[in-house]
């Protein structure tokens, strides 16, 4: 050996040398075998990363995926990029396993569908089969050498790994193993888990035998997927079970209990993967299963409803099975699950969830338990879908009242109940003491939570509609523009809380006479909202709608009927013909249709409309207001004056009462008055009547609201558009 050493130093016969040391796990044992001197060089492959303390180490990752393909393609040129795009997939273009399966339909012809077949019922089967030339173990011997000298060395990383064998494959936090599980796991694994450098010894020692790979950038392990399949087949079924408990109780331990805080969010995404895959649901486990219903309030927060549902039916499932319905962890996630069907527009669904979760709290809590008026409130909420906004309010009022009784105004779930009882309120047409109530709980929440939480926000947002409603257009428009960034820059561009107020901040816009910035943004969220929920969600539609009110207003009149004719179908398939959102489309499109020239047609509709809208909300709501000031014009473009005249006179009485005499919505009636006068042939009065409008519409809206220029020319009646409220 000597003799070699020193001819390799002296360049003798060859001076341009490499020497190769293959596998090379230590450097202590490898380094007396290197050349003191020479023109050559060194090749060391290792796994150990103790080596890039000895010489510039230069990391070999997983194939790219163009490099699998070609592998794949080269070894069977019968395979599709398709195919081997799949496979490469599967086995997450490892090298040594990419290897393996081409070999192995080389030498079999095995089409690529029948592999990928066997490969997702028998991995480890296939996995284990003979090594490729070259190549001296199959794959998963190749780990098992690796894994025996770990369990040998360090019991405890290796424990640590068969954890991370039932969390998501690639990355897994190092945080998840920060927090304390409720619960013993094994002695060695709980003095690693409690004691940081013993962790991060052990993280080490898996590292050295390449078995993860601890990513600094991002503080994470990254394990690849068949190397949990190697781990997870050589434990036994004791073994398997204690370590897929052992991931569940770390993954409650890192819960942050707080689902509404976008601040978690992060936390909560990192630990949703492991919850899925760990098969979380299956815990037994008190706060396992508070974690997972956390996790159903984060997607729901999120906006990702799909994955919301299908985690609150998968709990729901096992959960039912295990407890019973009456079970309370099972009522919970019940509950939550009605929330997540209502934000997609699956009402009927919702509805009966919610009945049933009542029915369940009445028979095991009973009538005056928090639980029991937190499934009332929700009961609430259907009535509202239904369109019996009366009766929604009548219960919302009880469930808060019966809530400061029990637990003081300042507690989160009478908070919680005056924000919804905020909301009911505002549909019943109630404004001004929705805005009393909604601004003393947006105080009360700010002092709770912290003026940047979701909670409120979400009643900020119900203060801004409260003076939108009210007439304050200026300030809603100001207030909507500061919510709307705020929570674009807290919450992310396409959260669908922040999306609502990109809608409503195209109503804000247009009542404010900003008609082009408000066609650009009903668009811009109607396109985010669609691309994202589809048609039919309650988002998506209501965007719809504001979308067609702003192209009346720029004066593309068949676009705006052809796409306010999709959106009223729509709107009567979801709610029903008569529920005043659905009344709400009507109006807005007969007005487009009056302005297209069809008096008629706008007249008949908005007859029925109102007849409607004063069965179900009575003549005194602001919906019924609006849609009689509409009728009016309707009967004023028919030449029928007298009954336009009529109706104004009556609906300005009204709408002075409700609203104020100042309210636009009044304003706009008195505006049309005159010209009924004019054409009446009562000139002296319209004159006056005409001009202490235009003075008090300017005062109201500002003299370049298009409004106010309208009224001031004797040629445009004034018409109202009726923006459907959240439910």
């Amino acid at each position: 050996m000597n003799a070699v050493l020193e001819a390799l130093r002296r360049g003798e016969p060859y001076d341009n040398w490499l020497l190769v040391f293959d596998n090379a796990d230590s450097p202590e044992t490898v380094r007396p075998y290197f050349p003191l001197g020479g023109r050559g060089n060194v090749l060391v492959t290792s796994r150990n990363p103790q080596w890039a303390s000895v010489a510039k180490p230069l990391e070999v990752n997983v194939f790219r995926r163009e490099e699998s393909v070609e592998l794949l393609r080269r070894r069977g040129p019968d395979i599709t990029d398709d195919e081997a795009d799949r496979l490469a997939t599967a086995l997450g273009d490892l090298p040594l396993a990419i290897e393996q399966a081409a070999a192995w339909r080389a030498e079999t012809g095995m089409p690529a569908d029948e592999y990928l077949r066997l490969l997702d019922e028998k991995q480890v089967d296939l996995l284990g089969l003979a090594a490729p030339l070259d190549y001296q173990l199959p794959v998963i011997a190749a780990w098992n050498v690796s894994l025996d000298q770990l369990e040998t060395k360090n019991p405890a990383a290796m424990q640590l790994l068969q954890l991370c064998a039932f969390c998501a494959p690639e990355s897994i936090s190092r945080n998840l193993f920060s927090g304390r599980p409720g619960a013993p796991i094994t002695p060695e694994l709980d003095r690693v888990l409690r004691d940081p450098i013993r962790l991060g010894q052990a993280i080490r020692e898996i590292g050295r035998y390449s078995l993860a790979r601890f990513d600094f950038r991002a503080n994470s392990l990254q394990m690849h997927r068949l190397v949990q399949t190697a781990m997870v087949a050589r434990m036994t079924d004791s073994e398997r079970r204690r370590m897929r408990d052992g991931v569940h109780l770390l993954l409650a331990a890192n819960d942050p209990n707080d689902p509404h805080n976008a601040n978690h969010w992060p936390r909560y995404g990192e630990l949703y993967a492991h919850l899925i895959v760990s098969e979380a649901v299956g815990s037994t486990d008190p706060y396992v299963r508070t974690l997972i219903i956390n996790e159903v309030l984060y997607l729901l927060r999120w906006g990702n409803f799909d994955a919301a549902l299908h985690l609150a039916r998968s709990a729901y499932e096992s959960w039912r099975q295990d407890g019973g319905e009456d079970d309370a962890k099972t009522l919970e996630v019940s509950k939550w699950k009605g929330a997540v069907l209502l934000s997609m527009g699956r009402y009927a669904e919702a509805a009966a969830v919610n009945d049933r979760v009542l029915a369940a709290y009445r028979r095991t809590v009973g009538e005056d338990h928090e639980d029991t008026l937190d499934a009332l409130g929700n009961v609430a909420v259907s009535q509202r879908v239904k369109g019996d906004f009366a009766a929604a309010l009548e219960l919302s009022e009880s469930v808060h009242e019966r809530y400061l009784r029990l637990l003081g105004e300042e507690d989160p779930e009478t908070l919680r109940a005056a924000h919804n009882l905020g909301v009911s309120l505002r549909l019943a047409g109630h404004f001004a003491r929705a805005r009393e109530l909604d601004a003393r709980t947006w105080h009360s929440k700010q002092q709770l939570y912290g003026q940047d939480h979701i909670l409120s926000l979400v009643t900020w947002l119900s203060v801004i509609l409260d003076n939108r409603e009210l007439g304050d257009y200026h300030k809603a428009l100001t207030h909507q523009r500061e919510l709307t960034e705020r929570c674009a820059r807290l919450l992310g561009q396409v959260n669908p809380f922040t999306l609502s107020n990109v809608r409503h901040l195209a109503v804000a816009l247009r009542k404010s006479g900003l008609h082009a910035e408000a066609r650009e943004t009903a668009a811009r969220a109607r396109e985010e909202l669609v691309g994202r929920y589809g048609e039919n969600n309650p988002g998506s539609m209501a965007s719809t709608l504001e979308l067609s009110i702003d192209l009346r207003h720029a004066g593309e009149l068949t676009t705006a009927r052809d796409l306010g004719a999709r959106i009223h179908a729509q709107y009567t398939q979801t709610y029903g013909r008569a529920h005043p959102h659905t009344l709400a489309a009507e109006v807005d499109l007969a007005v487009t249709q009056r302005h297209l020239g069809d008096p008629e047609a706008a007249h008949a509709m908005d007859e029925r409309a109102l007849e409607d809208l004063h069965r179900v909300l009575g003549e005194r709501h602001p919906s019924s207001l609006v849609c009689a000031t509409n009728l009016a014009s309707d009967r004023y473009a028919l030449g029928r004056y007298a009954a336009a005249r009529e109706l104004d006179e009556r609906t300005l009485a009204l709408s002075s009462e409700v609203l104020g005499e100042e309210h636009p919505s009044t304003l706009a009636c008195a505006a049309n008055l005159p010209l009924d006068l004019r054409a009446l042939g009562d000139r002296e009065e319209a004159e006056r009547l005409h001009s202490a409008t235009a003075e008090r519409l300017n005062r109201a809206l500002g003299a370049d609201h298009p409004a106010v220029r309208q009224a001031v020319d004797w040629e445009h009646r004034a018409d109202c558009d009726i923006d459907p409220l959240p439910l």
